[in-house]
């Protein structure tokens, strides 16, 4: 009897979603409130890691001994060591575009909190306090204009409500969306002045680390909303603090430096005692529809992978390899043909950096696509076209 694939969750899943997996034969084991250093031993004996917030080092990856897939049941995927599994072999895979819909909702809500003053008004009434003539001041979202700084899944997402407020949309992006005016965001002193609320929507990559500095909020108009729920990264908080200090912006955040990594417990940051900054719990895709979104999609991709090899939303794939050259060799679909097309390229040193072999209806031929390092010489390629089993040879740089 084979041995069951585990699998670990080490966060939060709904519940019917686990019980699905083990309905699939798989051995889960549910360790929601795992933290960054519990993981390498839990995860020791593994096959499959999925986690949300938690976070998957390279001693975790490591360690290992059949760790072969991580899933980040969510969009972004800087919690995990891609270096270290990309060393080991093993695959990443995220959930893109499952909670857009989820962090998009909240991205509104701080804006309306902002020009509002929810969170005062509601402190201020807890304690007793009626302050109307200060809390009637709300200047309303209708007419004012947006900058979405990143019109991914869930900056299109944010554009398309931020027009049903009536509002002036300004994004650059991949898509086009009706209603929305594009502009070059390579010109930031151009679009950011324009803006009476800009919303950050970006992953974290070496070109977006600390983007909004001090020169970006320079930028920015006075007494503007700065929303911010993709990653604390992106945004350099000393420089927020001096803008909303010195140029009245006031800031709605749902990520911030230093973040804990415990769902419960005490919490520290330098944005506590700034005026006119909120902050939630980094909740942007904690809703029960987003939730049930993604570990469905986590789940998907399990049963993908373990029935037929195949990984969606495969993230740690190399996008350009070291191949210069395309072998496409039609053959009859035989035990050992390959091999000795094969044999024949390792005899010339040459390495393969991908192959495809994909067979016609029938079972009858095959056609295998080889991406190689170097060329193939004139005899090898006429040592292959001389094999019974060959059927046609192409040999074309790429």
């Amino acid at each position: 009897m084979s041995e069951k694939m585990k699998v670990l969750i080490a966060d939060k899943l709904p519940d019917q979603y686990v019980q699905k997996l083990r309905d699939h034969d798989l051995e889960v084991i549910y360790e929601p409130k795992l933290g960054e250093n519990d993981l390498p031993k839990a995860a020791e004996d593994v096959d499959i890691i999925v986690v949300r917030s938690t976070v998957v080092n390279a001693e975790t990856i490591e360690k290992s001994k059949k760790l072969n897939l991580i899933i980040r049941a969510g969009a972004g995927y800087n919690n995990i060591n891609v270096a270290a599994a990309n060393k080991k072999g093993v695959y990443v895979a995220n959930c893109p575009g499952k909670n857009a819909i989820a962090v998009a909702e909240l991205a509104m809500g701080l804006m309306i909190a902002l020009d509002r003053q929810i969170p005062d008004n509601v402190s201020d009434f807890k304690a007793g306090k009626w302050n109307k003539a200060a809390y009637s001041k709300g200047k309303g979202l209708f007419g004012k204009t947006i900058a979405i700084v990143g019109l991914g899944n869930i900056g299109k997402e944010v554009a398309i409500r931020a027009r049903a407020f009536g509002m002036n949309v300004y994004g650059k992006d991949i898509s086009r969306i009706e209603g929305v005016e594009y502009k070059d965001f390579s010109e930031f002193d151009q679009v950011l002045p324009l803006a009476d609320v800009v919303s950050l929507h970006l992953p974290l990559t070496s070109s977006t680390k600390g983007l909004f500095n001090e020169k970006m909020f320079s930028y920015m108009k006075d007494g503007a909303f700065f929303i911010n729920t993709s990653r604390p990264g992106v945004v350099n908080e000393d420089a927020l603090i001096k803008a909303v200090k010195e140029k009245g912006i006031r800031a709605g955040l749902d990520v911030f430096a230093d973040e804990p990594e415990s769902k419960t417990g005490e919490v520290k940051s330098k944005l506590q005692d700034v005026e006119g900054i909120y902050v939630t719990h980094h909740i942007g895709a904690s809703t029960e529809q987003a939730q049930n979104a993604v570990a469905e999609e986590a789940v998907n991709i399990i049963l993908d992978f373990i029935n037929s090899g195949v990984i969606s939303h495969w993230v740690n794939r190399a996008r350009i390899t070291d191949a210069h050259y395309q072998l496409v060799v039609k053959h009859y679909d035989k035990p050992g043909v390959l091999a000795s097309i094969m044999d024949v390229l390792r005899q010339g040193d040459i390495n393969i950096e991908e192959v495809e072999n994909i067979i016609f209806e029938g079972g009858i031929v095959a056609c295998c696509t080889m991406k190689l390092k170097i060329a193939a010489t004139n005899e090898m390629l006429t040592a292959i076209r001389t094999n019974p089993n060959v059927l046609t040879v192409s040999h074309t740089a790429i």
